[in-house]
């Protein structure tokens, strides 16, 4: 285990992972802390990352040295679908070996790594290991993307459940308000429901709210 990557996951995919990410990133390099982002498997692009783009707008910086080197990027599949289902698609099985070998160079660079998965917390990598199996095995801790749209109340509290199942840590849950919403009142009840559940059950767990930008 790098004691300074961190997992980032989610409810689904489109939870805000990459959004939160970037804003995540860019709070902490404002905090003199170093941090860099890395998406270990994207799918649904050709050569390049478009999360890592996101990610470099909202943390208001150029592509880096490690953006040009791929090691941000190390493995990339052309379908967008999930990573187990893109690797068969495009005739190739993903080099796990490679991405590991880019993580450790980014944490030897770096203060902090955030190593943002594909789509949400139980996705298949492949056709026995599942994201969240992954991150239990590298032992990272965890930063948990939610939000508070219709139905993120359950798909939270059952991705909680596995987390805990799995003896993985969850550093942090940090709560999407992006996209805006015009009516908020679930937005903001599922928000206390989810603090009151994490502060009885996880009582050591962060939680952080990221803003619409």
């Amino acid at each position: 285990m790098k004691k300074n990557v961190y997992f980032i996951s989610g409810i689904d995919t489109d939870a805000g992972k990459s959004y939160a990410t970037g804003f995540l990133a860019r709070e902490l390099n404002r905090k003199g802390q170093r941090t860099i982002t890395q998406k270990f498997i994207q799918t649904g692009n050709t050569g390049h990352s478009e999360d890592i783009d996101l990610h470099r707008r909202i943390m208001g910086i150029a592509p880096t040295d490690d953006d040009r080197e791929g090691l941000t990027m190390p493995e990339i599949f052309s379908y967008p679908c999930s990573p187990h289902l893109a690797s068969r698609i495009d005739g190739r099985p993903i080099d796990f070996d490679k991405i590991e070998r880019a993580t450790e160079e980014l944490s030897r660079r770096y203060d902090v790594v955030l190593l943002e998965g594909a789509g949400g917390l139980m996705v298949p990598l492949t056709d026995e290991l599942l994201t969240i199996d992954y991150i239990a095995q590298k032992e990272y801790p965890l930063l948990f993307v939610t939000s508070g749209k219709l139905g993120s109340i359950n798909h939270t509290l059952l991705s909680l459940e596995a987390i805990k199942n799995r003896g993985i840590k969850l550093d942090t849950v940090l709560y999407n308000l992006y996209p805006t919403v015009e009516d908020r009142t679930i937005q903001e009840d599922t928000q206390l429901f989810i603090q009151r559940y994490l502060k009885k059950d996880f009582p050591e767990t962060k939680f952080c709210m990221v803003p619409e930008l």
